[in-house]
């Protein structure tokens, strides 16, 4: 049991070190920003609160001493520097290799560790720079009370609405006590709505500075449960009437509660005078501030009762819920869903052979719900892309130093959705691309400025849908590719020939070549020939396709076309001979018949027109090696990849078909043309074609005719 809470403490930490990451990138950019540096506080505090309890005793010891100097960061008695960013990140990864251990860090570890403690050691001796607007407390109120037991009690509470009367002591100013703060600190635990009662305030000529005249009605919707409203006047519970009562949660149905309830559920008005306030024809609360019956601040702070009750109910009526699910559980449900529609196809395949009426009935219906569980089960795999674009700001931030320059990285479309298997595997490419433009694209600040350009380069990283694919664009604004180094350093490696035309897309191609590099000088960053030659392979596997674009002096686009699925798609069933293939339908483009003897007639030169375009073809039944007599009339499927159409010939087309992918084994990898398999209704495999790859044998059979017509 305890392993379990564990895991659960383990992979909360670890989302609040990637919050705790953006937030300090943020802070980086508006270093006054208080809020900012008291959600950097309060992350940590959770860490160091939790992790003792569950075991991991060098993270609570590590925390506890970066935890003290970003509370004094945020009381404004620390500077927010662009060292100290870096130091609180470097921090944040040390925290992350300790959360990857049990028990004592080796001996390399706990040196880091030491070194880093060190520094904070030595800045918070203060120094110059810009400081934040004083915060008010945060997570651990005035005085931490019990962090270890907090976080660990708020994570299984439920949201409740609370009705906090403080009435401070008169003397409670005396001992330097800021009621404000505490009555924000108070508001930070949810959704609050505040009511000051100031009619004690006595004339000026009558009022002493040093004694509180005020009390506060608070309105809380929070998660956190009653000990933490105590814990925020842990330190002062001997100067404060504290009242904390919890709010009915039944609402009326139309407005929220009414005003005459939460007066008579607050003792302020019988419900005898309440019957006869009804009586008149004038507002509720007039009526009782003019018969003396309650006061006016007392109507008033009802007031803000009422509303924030109903602020609550339209919040709940228009949030939806969530619950945190293990992955491998999700990937198990999308694997039975497949089993299902594989299932189906059974079903319908039986029904339409037997022709029982009641039997495609049942078999159409069942085909609908299967539809619509397989789109359910494939939304709750999508996830914003976002969360894997916020990641890059590090890396942008940390290679632009090392690299001398200044960049600033810009997001567009975080909330596009992709599914998570794909998401995970974009990883690695998209750093290679972002790390390709700081490298070779945006230029060093003192040339830019002697181009008229920002000293700080922007990169764009911009998501949108588009069909079944999500485009994925990576826009610099620096100097763009080298179009006359591309080629001589392809000429060079014996990758073209001298004096070969290419047009500038053939050109930008080359550089996706296998240890492909213009890199003059091998560095950390650059210049080994690894890069962009992986992401092209990486995106190839994941059935999309890179684009280039570039323009000399003003930057680079590159795009990724990618499917938003790996695990079902709709697809197109094709047969040739006894075999049959599927084409993703997400590619096809049309379909057209032509008769043998025309394609006999066209020998070498394998170009149809189509649509008033010529489009390569490829045969697969040659491809495949499949053997069996060809029919009179042949189909060919014209697909669109690589930034262009291509044709496949088969003997039929069968129809649209939902395709559950499954993987080929070890032997079949290397398999060139195919991507996975996917079994049919009648228990036979269909293999699933790989499009992309297939358009570039395509292109190297068409680069080999020419060539040899040529010589």
């Amino acid at each position: 049991m305890l392993d379990k809470f564990k895991a659960t403490f383990r992979e909360e930490a670890l989302e609040l070190l990637s919050q705790l990451e953006d937030t300090l990138l943020e802070l980086e950019s508006q270093p006054l920003n208080g809020e900012l540096i008291n959600a950097a506080f309060r992350a940590i505090h959770t860490i160091k609160g939790s992790s003792s309890m569950f075991g991991y005793d060098s993270v609570s010891k590590f925390t506890h001493e970066v935890e003290t100097v970003l509370d004094k960061c945020r009381n404004g008695e620390l500077p927010i520097t662009k060292d100290f960013i870096g130091l609180t990140l470097k921090a944040r990864d040390h925290i992350r290799i300790l959360l990857d251990r049990e028990g004592p860090p080796e001996p390399p570890i706990a040196e880091e560790g030491e070194s880093l403690l060190q520094r904070f050691r030595d800045f918070a001796q203060g120094g110059p720079g810009p400081r934040p607007a004083k915060a008010g407390r945060g997570a651990e109120g005035a005085g931490g009370g019990s962090p270890s037991a907090a976080p660990a009690a708020d994570a299984e509470a439920e949201s409740a609405t609370y009705r906090v009367v403080l009435k401070p002591k008169p003397e409670i100013f005396r001992n330097g006590t800021r009621v404000l703060n505490l009555v924000q600190e108070l508001a930070e635990l949810g959704q609050a709505g505040v009511f000051p009662h100031t009619e004690s305030i006595p004339p000026l000529e009558e009022l002493d500075p040093e004694r509180c005249y005020c009390s506060w009605d608070v309105l809380l919707t929070t998660d956190k449960g009653t000990n933490a409203i105590r814990d925020v006047f842990i330190f002062v519970d001997d100067l404060v009437e504290l009242g904390i009562e919890p709010v009915a949660e039944q609402l009326a149905a139309e407005g929220g509660r009414r005003l005459g309830e939460i007066l008579v559920e607050r003792g302020a008005v019988s419900a005898e005078d309440l019957r006869q306030a009804l009586g008149s024809q004038k507002r509720l609360g007039e009526v009782l501030v003019e018969k003396n019956i309650v006061s006016r601040p007392q109507v008033e702070s009802a007031l803000v009762e009422q509303e924030h009750l109903k602020k609550v109910q339209e919040r709940a009526e228009t949030s939806v819920g969530s619950i945190r699910v293990a992955s491998d559980k999700l990937d198990a449900l999308v694997d039975l869903v497949g089993e299902l529609v594989t299932l189906q196809a059974r079903l319908s395949r039986t029904s339409f052979d037997l022709k029982d009426g009641p039997l495609s009935s049942i078999a159409e219906q069942y085909e609908r719900l299967i539809s619509q569980l397989r789109d359910n089960t494939m939304s709750i795999r999508m996830l914003p892309i976002g969360s894997t674009f916020n990641k890059f700001r590090r890396v942008v931030r940390d290679l632009s130093l090392e690299l001398g320059k200044e960049a600033e990285l810009l997001t567009e479309g975080a909330e596009t959705e992709l599914d998570k298997t794909v998401i995970e595997k974009l990883g690695d490419p998209l750093v290679h691309i972002i790390r390709n433009s700081l490298d070779h694209g945006i230029e060093l600040p003192a040339k830019r400025e002697a181009a008229g350009k920002p000293r700080a380069g922007h990169i764009l990283l911009a998501a949108r849908h588009s069909g079944a694919y999500v485009l994925i664009q990576v826009s610099d604004d620096g100097k763009g590719l080298d179009r006359d180094a591309i080629l001589a350093k392809a000429i060079e490696r014996g990758i073209v020939s001298p004096g070969q035309d290419l047009s500038d897309a053939e050109a930008y191609q080359l550089i996706f070549a296998p240890g492909f590099s213009t890199a003059k000088v091998v560095t950390q960053v650059s210049g080994r020939g690894v890069g962009m030659d992986v992401v092209k392979r990486e995106i190839d596997s994941l059935g999309g396709s890179v684009q280039l674009a570039s323009e000399a002096g003003k930057g680079m686009t590159v795009t990724l076309k990618i499917p938003l699925t790996l695990a079902i798609i709709e697809g197109l069933l094709v047969r040739i001979d006894k075999e049959f293939y599927v084409v993703p339908l997400s590619s096809v483009d049309g379909c057209i018949e032509i008769p043998k003897e025309e394609l006999a007639a066209k020998g070498e030169r394998k170009i149809i027109s189509y649509r008033d375009e010529l489009v390569p073809y490829v045969d697969l039944r040659t491809f495949f090696e499949s053997g069996g007599e060809e029919p009179s009339i042949q189909q060919i499927v014209i697909a669109a990849a690589q930034d262009s159409r291509v044709g496949f010939i088969v003997d039929q087309v069968v129809g649209d078909y939902q395709t559950v992918i499954k993987p080929l084994g070890r032997m079949y990898k290397d398999v060139e043309g195919v991507s996975g398999a996917t079994i049919l209704g009648d228990g036979r495999v269909a293999l699933i074609l790989d499009v992309n790859r297939l358009a570039q044998v395509v292109q190297r059979e068409g680069l080999r005719r020419n060539s040899a017509a040529g010589a």
